[in-house]
């Protein structure tokens, strides 16, 4: 699940719903992606509730993220429930077939950035423990681009953004 490309599709970075002097962690889906994991996370993001301009939440049962900070690094993994897998891929056994063990959470997708002491951790979208308190995640067909291209396509309403809890 460790993305090794060179463009890593995530970032620490002003986003919307924050604004523009607080930062949080993006992290970028190809909707067209042959990737099992990214399929999921695509499929699992049309079940979301729509708050202000289009911003999506999603219920932590259905896609929830998970951060790990290790000194000079960030990795956010995402996860989804066993029974919401097994209920909504249930008609793609091929999917489902990358997916196995039986704990009750699973790991989607994980990506990981290098950081500094600066980031998430010393803003406003943390919380008292210093790790974000929300992931968005910027859903586009394609490789992932930069910050600024994915923003601009949101923008232009050729991108969706959902907002996952951290667990």
């Amino acid at each position: 699940m460790d993305t090794t490309d060179p463009v890593p599709g995530i970032w620490i970075t002003a986003v919307p719903p924050f604004g523009p002097e607080e930062t949080g962690v993006l992290l970028a889906v190809d909707t067209t992606s042959a990737d099992p994991g990214e399929q999921a996370v695509s499929a699992l993001l049309g079940y979301g509730h729509e708050g202000e301009e289009g911003v999506f939440h999603l219920l932590p049962s259905d896609l929830s993220a998970r951060c790990t900070r290790t000194p000079g690094r960030l990795a956010v993994t995402l996860f989804t429930s066993r029974a919401v897998l097994t209920r909504h891929f249930a008609e793609h056994p091929a999917l489902l077939a990358h997916f196995t063990g039986d704990d009750e959470w699973v790991p989607l997708l994980r990506r990981a950035l290098a950081t500094d002491s600066a980031g998430p951790d010393s803003g406003p979208d943390s919380g008292p423990d210093g790790e974000p308190r929300a992931v968005l995640l910027i859903d586009h067909p394609g490789p992932a681009a930069s910050p600024a291209e994915l923003i601009a396509a949101f923008d232009a309403g050729e991108a969706g953004i959902a907002v996952l809890g951290v667990q």
